[in-house]
Order: C-alpha cells, then sequence, then structure tokens
C-alpha cells in the first residue's frame, strides 16, 4: 500500500516528467493531430500505471524538499525523458528524410496536404510514414517503448548523473543505425531515379531536338509507382523489423 503524502506526490510527478518527456516526442503520440488533453491525459494514466513499481526510487531521490533540489529533478528528469522519446523519433525522422528523396526520385515531389503533421509532405511520404506509423502501433512497438522507459529507471536513475558524453555516443549510434536502415530501404528508388535520368540525359544528347523529359515524365511516373506497388510490403516490414531489433537491444 502506497502511504499518500507530499513525498510521495512529488515523486509521481518526478514520474510523470520522465514519462510526458517520452510521449511529448513519441511517435504517433505527439503528432499536433493529438488534442494536447488527449496527450496529457495519457501521460498522467501511464504515470499512474506504473508509479507502484518505481515509486521508491523515485521517493528516495527526494533528499529534501528545496525549491532548488525539486527544479534540478524535474529539469533532469524532463531532459531524460526527451533524450529516450528523441532517439526512437531518430529512426522515423531518417524514414521521412529518405521517403522524401524516393519520391524527388521517381517524380512525385510535388506537397500534397498536411496529414500528420502541419508540414505539407509529397503523398508518397505521407503514404510511407502514415503506414510505418500504423505499423509501430499494431505490432505493439508502443508497448515496447514503454517498457524501455521503465527499465531505463536501472540504467538512469533518478537523480542520477547525467553522462553528456555517453548520451553523444549513443545519439550518433542510433542515428548511424536509422539512417541505414532507412537509405537500405529506399537504395531502390534512388538507383532507379539514378539510372533512368542517366538513360533520359544520353537520349536528350543524341536527340537535342524532342523534349525528352516530358515525354518520358509519364512513363518516369509509372515505373515508380509499380516499383513502389511491389516494395511497398517489405518496406514496412523491414523498418519494423529494423526497428524492433533496435528497441530490443536498448
Amino acid at each position: 500500500m502506497i502511504g499518500f503524502g507530499s513525498n510521495t506526490v512529488l515523486a509521481v510527478c518526478l514520474l510523470f516528467c520522465r514519462i510526458g518527456g517520452v510521449l511529448m516526442l513519441m511517435v504517433g503520440v505527439s503528432s499536433t493531430r493529438v488534442p494536447t488533453q488527449v496527450r496529457l491525459f495519457l501521460a498522467v494514466g501511464l504515470t499512474l500505471a506504473v508509479a507502484p513499481m518505481l515509486i521508491d526510487q523515485a521517493s528516495a531521490a527526494i533528499t529534501d524538499e528545496a525549491p532548488v533540489t525539486l527544479l534540478r529533478l524535474i529539469v533532469a528528469e524532463t531532459f531524460t525523458g526527451l533524450f529516450i522519446g528523441f532517439l526512437g523519433r531518430l529512426f522515423f525522422l531518417a524514414l521521412q528524410m529518405l521517403s522524401h528523396a524516393m519520391a524527388m526520385t521517381v517524380g512525385f515531389s510535388m506537397p500534397g496536404a498536411a496529414v500528420e503533421d502541419q508540414e505539407a509532405l509529397p503523398a508518397m511520404t505521407t503514404l510511407v510514414m502514415l503506414t510505418a506509423t500504423l505499423m509501430f502501433f499494431l505490432t505493439d512497438q508502443h508497448a515496447k517503448v514503454l517498457e524501455a522507459v521503465i527499465a531505463s529507471y536501472k540504467v538512469l536513475p533518478v537523480a542520477g548523473v547525467f553522462d553528456p558524453q555517453g548520451s553523444l555516443i549513443e545519439v550518433t549510434d542510433t542515428l548511424s543505425a536509422a539512417f541505414w536502415l532507412a537509405l537500405r530501404l529506399a537504395s531502390p528508388f534512388i538507383i532507379y531515379g539514378l539510372v533512368i535520368n542517366f538513360t533520359l540525359g544520353l537520349v536528350n544528347k543524341m536527340t537535342p531536338s524532342i523534349p525528352v523529359y516530358f515525354i518520358s515524365m509519364p512513363f518516369v511516373l509509372f515505373g515508380g509507382l509499380m516499383l513502389f506497388y511491389f516494395t511497398a510490403v517489405e518496406f514496412q516490414q523491414l523498418f519494423v523489423l529494423g526497428f524492433s531489433n533496435w528497441l530490443a537491444s536498448q
């Protein structure tokens, strides 16, 4: 039974800072399409759900109730949560960047309607990101993220010393893994764009009087759509597999 007092309330607030920081950058939940009240209630609900498991550690970190001490703990826990959420967000940022490059190589660079965020993205990029976000929840990766947050209290305890050098190394490693994964997934489209544009450049040099680029544009778009049609399923499966493998290794 958890005693209810000022120390308990402060400990729950510290847990809320880390969990709320993760949800601020978590895929899907952090979208501007999700109302702020929903995100707030979700963070409060998750905090209360995990509080019985972590309340003792959080309470032990509160050595005194001086404002300076509490402010230091709140800032440290918030930044720890933001750091954890940012690491997972890097995979989806890398996927968004490379899917935008995919759309440009096949001629779909025209921005469409903003769906997930306020920024308008090409239709192919929007489809890829929405599907990846949907797969993130369908494969229960969001639950694994929460498990990683709970496990983080063993590696980064409340009031623990923040290691800037180790954090930068972790960000660099995660960024490298995320962009290599996204680059491997987008490589067929990048190779297709290089080959088709090189071929069209040679044809244009041999027949300068014919507007080859304007004539060939429908065929380039059709080829890009067919390539996307045959690789879309494996594309999303490999991305979810790569993200889950990285998450399991943390």
